[in-house]
């Protein structure tokens, strides 16, 4: 038979009742700094040859779905490259772009306008009622051109 005496029970054994939160709290914190260096990273996208407009840029808070048609007539969702005809059925199962119903076009100036009416056509069947167009900004006068022929590679 066991004699024991104090709190401990039979073997005299204590059990730690507090959580030490030390290692946690270092963990989250070594986490926080990765996600502040990598989310700008993140915010690249697809390389087009946007067309040039006048309009006032539009102010946002936060970030919207982007839909982008490069040179070679490829649609991508951000950075990821969808098929054309799987295009509908991904904007319908994105959770971001049904609760918005509004997403970003950023087509290149090249393509044909053939292709940008089809995806707009497939956003809107969908369900996303806004679709906005991503443009740049018309430079003015002679130092215009040479900034177009430079980003053509003139």
């Amino acid at each position: 038979m066991a004699i024991g005496g104090g709190r401990g029970g039979a073997t005299g054994r204590t059990t730690m009742s507090e959580i030490n939160v030390t290692p946690l709290v270092d963990v989250m914190l070594v986490l926080l700094i990765i996600f502040m260096i990598t989310a700008p990273l993140i915010q690249q996208g697809v390389k087009v040859n946007l067309p040039e407009a006048r309009a006032a840029p539009v102010q946002s808070e936060e970030k919207k779905i982007v839909l982008s048609i490069d040179a070679s007539k490829n649609v991508f969702i951000g950075d990821v490259q969808v098929p054309l005809e799987e295009l509908e059925e991904k904007l319908r199962t994105n959770a971001k772009a049904q609760a918005d119903k509004e997403v970003y076009l950023h087509a290149d100036r090249d393509i044909p306008y053939g292709i940008v009416v089809e995806v707009m056509a497939a956003a809107q069947r969908a369900g996303i009622s806004n679709v906005g167009m991503i443009t740049d900004p018309i430079s003015s006068g002679a130092s215009g051109k040479k900034n177009r022929d430079r980003k053509n590679g003139r």
